[in-house]
């Protein structure tokens, strides 16, 4: 009889946990902005049907990467969660950090169970609250570890590399726009270091408005509005046009055409000498 193969519990985790990784890191980033009137949720997914951000309850929405039958489970079982507890109890009762930590204590179980594989995912749970000193952000990696973020977080593909340019261009007090500009700049970049261009089709963007008046603060950004703020947030890097309304000199260099195709219409309206 052979003896069976030892692996140690060190090692068996670290493996788990590169597996969960790598999954993890082929799916396309989530990146998630405090902004001065809420949370804005911007990922790259041309999908309309198999949504990266969702709604949970009234003040809290969730976003994922990863593999979408595992991350559709889990949103699934949340806002069971969020349901029961706001009926059962409260509404107010509903919190991110309550339903971070179920989702911690699942994934948590889940990758350090021998028995099944570990989820190839990682979550973002966020709540808005009255200011946005009371907003909440939580990042929940494979391993069902729970990091409070605070202004900006990013997840899956180059989750580093895009980290690392929001936190230097991130500030508070951010307009809509100018977050969702940011958040498009950072997906653009890639590995490489050079940068493409995000459409509006190729992103999904979700935002937890402080502001609505309805008891539910999530509304997602589509079509044309998603489109018109992406063309201003565009147009705003553009030259500053001249008092004259012009940019570049424009009118300047066509002015002295200007006046002479006048002076010449001028010259051609006036009638000979002797004609009566």
């Amino acid at each position: 009889m052979s003896t069976p193969f030892y692996v140690s519990p060190q090692q068996a985790m670290a493996d788990r946990a590169e597996y969960a990784r790598k999954g993890i890191a082929r799916g396309r980033s989530v990146v998630v902005l405090q902004y001065t009137d809420g949370v804005v949720f911007v990922a790259e997914n041309p999908s309309r049907a198999l949504h990266k951000v969702s709604e949970i309850y009234d003040r809290i929405a969730f976003a994922a990467v990863g593999k979408y039958n595992e991350f559709e489970n889990l949103r699934i079982g949340g806002v069971r969660y969020a349901d029961l507890r706001g009926y059962t109890y409260d509404r107010e009762d509903v919190t991110a950090r309550g339903l971070a930590n179920v989702y911690a204590q699942t994934l948590g179980t889940i990758f350090s169970s021998a028995a099944e594989k570990p989820y190839e995912v990682e979550l973002i749970v966020a709540e808005v609250g009255e200011a946005p000193e009371d907003d909440q952000i939580y990042r929940l990696p494979h391993d069902g570890s729970i990091v409070d973020e605070h202004g900006s977080v990013a997840v899956g593909g180059n989750a580093d590399q895009i980290s690392s340019y929001l936190d230097q261009h991130h500030r508070d007090g951010m307009t809509l726009g100018e977050a969702l500009k940011l958040a498009v700049d950072s997906l653009s970049r890639d590995n490489n270091g050079g940068e493409r261009r995000l459409t509006a089709e190729q992103l999904e963007v979700a935002t937890l408005d402080r502001t609505r008046p309805q008891q539910r603060k999530f509304k997602r950004i589509l079509g044309r509005q998603l489109s018109r703020l992406l063309d201003e947030s565009a147009g705003a890097d553009e030259p500053a046009a001249d008092a004259d309304g012009t940019a570049d000199g424009t009118a300047d260099s066509a002015a002295p055409d200007a006046a002479k195709d006048a002076s010449d219409g001028t010259k051609k309206e006036q009638k000979p000498k002797g004609d009566a």
